[in-house]
């Protein structure tokens, strides 16, 4: 426990930089324990906050974990009066408004364990300076509103002979020693958190495109030369994203060549630095026999969210790391348009809904709830959150939603235009779309500095003589930790009606057959004229806006929109709706005698779904799979873990065995052999196939299992291998389940991110996955707890995915996580931070789970001397 709190930042702090970098040259002579960094800056003093006759402030120079060797100005050594150096940094005194300064420093990048800065990782040197890495590399206002020039030269012995860095190549040679030396020059400035260095021995392959104004750019992807095999998708992803960007948002690639380096040790999923894109392994790396279709798309989605920075990131960035979703927001929403484009477009945003309302949602009601611009942090690294990425983008996407596309790409042309090459607020953003089309977003705005999930309540009338009818829409946020007095918000909500033969009816005279409610007010009324007949709403068409909505459907009401509501989201919400009544009613059941039964209605709706042809298979799989324990967790008033895995339980038990036939017909007809593609139509078949083989193994079906056995046997693609051997080790005798592992095991043991599928099956098993065989794979030669991707792939899946082991009765899954995280913040603060979220909720339980794992929480806390990162999520779940 800390002595004394960190201090926090707050928004309302902001000062404009005192000096400005116009250029900074950077030379790195590489050592494992000693490598010499040297920076040479031009310094100015900023104008924007210069005042006549005013003394000159001391110049502020971000440093941490560095050894300073010397430190001149215009080449001369300064006298130790003239600098302090102190905890954080290092002040100067400053005798002119502008100076060449230049300081040394010697760094450990072997040492580094927490993945920020410079640091190894399989013998290979790489960086990550977002959000505050590069003040671990060198002395150096390290804020991203100061932006610089960068040169940078790389010496490093001849065993690493590929030296990367941000921009184009301009000078190579040896030094007289025999070391190699590399130069690269960025024309565009940029913030220190956009440097990039790599260097190894890795191989690369390479491609060109060729730009919409006819210029070709090189792009390379590097790797270790026992993954080149496997960069074919990345590069077919990362083309397709740059003509994709061209072709919607005219945004065109500016440098000579694009770079992506792939590395196993990574606290993220890939970062943005300009022209040099690192991205960790599991990210970007993939082939048929060693990635499912889950990772392909995956990484698709990755690779263009990163190259779609270069504009919504890096030409343009933020002023301050409150306007942190300026970037990700509008990122994440770029990418999600573009995988919706790629793919499924109703499948693509069934996954981002789930996601917000399983995860952030939870964030939203939790102690770290905080606005999509949050208004203060002790550790901006814990502010990486879905508040940030995933409702950022919902921002986003409610102001495409408000405006139209076509007005939309005009208010993102003029924010591009306008601030091409400066660092900006969210307010800039949203002020471009008002004046690109004379809109007025000044309500709207609240989106960004209100905490919250909000609530609508949706209540209708019906006059048949006036042939009326009447939605009225009631909107509520919850008070959230420092915000109380919630004001109403502007919400687009995408309304159509369906008649009773489930016709779509027309909403004006217009005959438009879906509408875009402007909900501005706490209580509104909206008519619609000339309908003859009382219709069934279909609220919130494609998830229109990032709230909860309440609306009286019945059972027979949820099962008519599955059938024929013209909204492929909204088909599958009523099926979620329909299903989570379900497992509610299943939960009072075990609760009160233990005697569960599933309604007819949900099996009849299951039955129609599988029967209708004419569905996407994708969109279908998506229908059939019932909702997470973490989502139940989520909407349940109070969290009951051992009701909710009962009732999860019974109900795929139920379904399971009254549908057999159904789901053993569907899945031989999906059952193809044929050579694998990553295409949409292939993905939606092997989805909907393996989502069946997964109903045919529960409770250990023997003709199920044999259905799994062999498609594990066939060995055809990842995908259907490990849904077969997550079907095996879930439903099948445990001898049997620890076969079928080791054979996955020894066929796969050289691939690291095999290895990682192979851990994540294992720990996230509610039968398999006990704190036992946990603790066994924390022993295995393959586990490294310095390496992040394992980490997430064993303690995560255990602690995040295995809701039914992790809510053991006896809290010994809490205790296991706890002292996990303990020893984890010594070495990686930043996956510290992340790990404890299954904790941090522990109000929502009943008891015993309440005060066990508020235990837990209270371990952690009186531990020792705590990393700010996770004091800051610590502290706050405990007050």
């Amino acid at each position: 426990m800390r002595d004394s709190q960190p201090s926090t930042i707050y928004l309302s702090d902001y000062r404009a930089p005192d000096y400005l970098v116009d250029k900074t040259e950077l030379t790195f002579d590489l050592d494992p324990q000693a490598t010499l960094v040297k920076a040479r800056l031009k310094i100015r003093r900023n104008p924007a906050v210069a005042r006549a006759g005013e003394s000159l402030p001391p110049l502020w120079l971000d440093g941490v974990d560095l050894e300073l060797l010397s430190i001149a100005e215009d080449g001369e050594l300064l006298p130790a009066q003239r600098y302090q150096e102190g905890s954080g940094g290092l002040s100067l005194n400053v005798e002119k408004p502008e100076f060449e300064l230049e300081v040394q420093t010697r760094i450990a990048p072997e040492s580094n364990t927490s993945l920020e800065g410079l640091y190894l990782s399989n013998g290979m040197y790489c960086t990550q300076c977002e959000a505050e890495g590069f003040r671990k590399i060198t002395f150096y206002p390290d804020r991203p509103d100061v932006m610089s020039v960068f040169t940078t030269t790389i010496v490093a012995p001849a065993s690493f002979p590929v030296l990367l860095s941000n921009g184009n190549k301009v000078d190579s040679g040896t030094t007289d020693d025999g070391r190699l030396r590399i130069t690269w020059e960025d024309p565009f400035a940029k913030p220190s958190y956009l440097f990039a260095l790599v260097a190894g021995d890795l191989q690369y392959v390479e491609d060109t495109f060729t730009t919409c104004s006819g210029r070709d750019v090189k792009l390379q992807l590097f790797t270790e030369a026992r993954n080149i095999g496997k960069c074919a998708h990345a590069m077919t992803s990362l083309k397709h994203s740059m003509r994709w960007d061209e072709e919607v948002y005219g945004r065109e690639y500016d440098l000579d060549i694009f770079m992506i380096v792939a590395v196993d040790h990574f606290n993220m999923g890939a970062m943005e630095n300009k022209g040099l894109n690192i991205f960790n392994s599991a990210c970007v790396l993939a082939s048929p026999e060693t990635a499912t279709d889950a990772a392909f798309q995956r990484i698709e989605s990755i690779v263009a969210h990163e190259y779609f920075h270069n504009w919504s990131g890096n030409r343009v960035t933020c002023r301050d790391w409150f306007q942190l979703s300026l970037k990700e927001g509008f990122t994440v929403f770029r990418d999600a348009e573009f995988s919706a484009d790629m793919n499924s477009r109703a499948v693509k945003r069934i996954e981002d809904v789930t996601l917000l309302r399983t995860a952030q949602f939870a964030e939203d009601a939790g102690p770290m709830s905080h606005p999509v611009r949050p208004d203060s942090y002790m550790e901006i690294s814990n502010f990486y959150t879905l508040t940030v990425y995933e409702k950022g983008a919902e921002v986003v996407r409610m102001i495409h939603t408000i405006l139209g596309a076509e007005a939309f790409r005009r208010g993102s042309d003029l924010y591009f235009e306008r601030h091409d090459g400066c660092a900006v607020t969210c307010e800039d953003f949203v002020v471009a779309m008002e004046d690109a089309n004379g809109a007025d977003l000044k309500q709207f705005r609240r989106w960004y500095s209100q905490a919250g999930t909000p609530v609508l309540k949706v209540t209708d009338t019906y006059d048949p003589k006036a042939a009326r009818y009447t939605l009225t829409i009631q909107q509520h946020t919850p008070d959230t930790p420092g915000q109380n007095d919630k004001q109403p918000l502007h919400i687009p909500v995408t309304v159509g009606l369906l008649g009773e033969n489930g016709a779509p009816l027309t909403l004006d005279e217009s005959g438009v057959l879906e509408m875009v409610l402007h909900l501005t007010e706490s209580t509104q009324n909206f008519h619609f004229d000339g309908i003859k007949e009382r219709p069934l709403p279909s609220l919130l068409r494609g998830f229109s806006a990032p709230v909860k909505l309440h609306y009286g459907y019945s059972t027979e009401q949820l099962q008519f929109l599955m059938q024929h509501d013209t909204d492929p989201f909204n088909r599958w919400d009523a099926c979620q709706r329909l299903a989570l009544n379900t497992l509610y009613t299943l939960q009072y059941q075990y609760r009160e005698d233990g005697a569960m039964q599933v309604p007819e209605g949900l099996i009849q709706g299951f039955a129609t779904v599988l029967d209708n042809a004419s569905l996407d298979p994708a969109l279908v799989a998506k229908m059939l799979a019932l909702p997470s324990a973490q989502e139940m967790a989520e909407h349940g008033e109070s969290v009951d873990a051992a009701a909710i895995v009962a009732a999860r339980d019974f109900a795929k038990a139920s379904i399971a065995g009254a549908l057999k036939s159904r789901f053993l017909s569907c899945y031989q007809q999906l059952d193809q052999r044929k050579p694998y593609q990553p295409s949409a139509d292939d993905i939606a078949q092997r989805s909907l196939k393996n989502t069946c083989l997964a109903y045919l193994c529960v409770d250990g079906d023997r003709d199920g299992l044999a259905l799994a056995k062999a498609q594990f046997e066939r060995d055809e693609n990842m995908t259907d291998v490990a849904a077969a051997l997550g079907a095996l080790v879930e439903y099948a005798p445990q001898g049997d389940a620890v076969e079928y592992l080791e054979s996955f095991y020894q066929q796969w043991q050289q691939d690291t991110q095999v290895v990682e599928t192979w851990f994540g099956l294992q720990s996230s098993s509610a039968s398999f996955g006990t704190l036992e065989r946990v603790n066994a794979l924390m022993k295995h030669p393959a586990f490294e707890l310095k390496n992040p991707n394992k980490v997430r792939a064993v303690i995560g899946g255990f602690a995040m995915r295995n809701f039914s082991q992790f809510h053991h009765e006896d809290g010994s899954g809490y205790q296991f996580l706890a002292e996990q995280v303990i020893a984890l913040d010594k070495l990686n603060p930043q996956i510290a931070s992340r790990l404890v979220t299954p904790l941090t909720r522990w109000k929502r339980y009943r008891a015993p789970e309440a005060g066990q794992i508020h235990a837990a929480l209270q371990h952690i806390n009186e531990s020792g001397e705590l990393s700010r990162d996770l004091y800051e999520v610590v502290s706050k779940s405990l007050s």
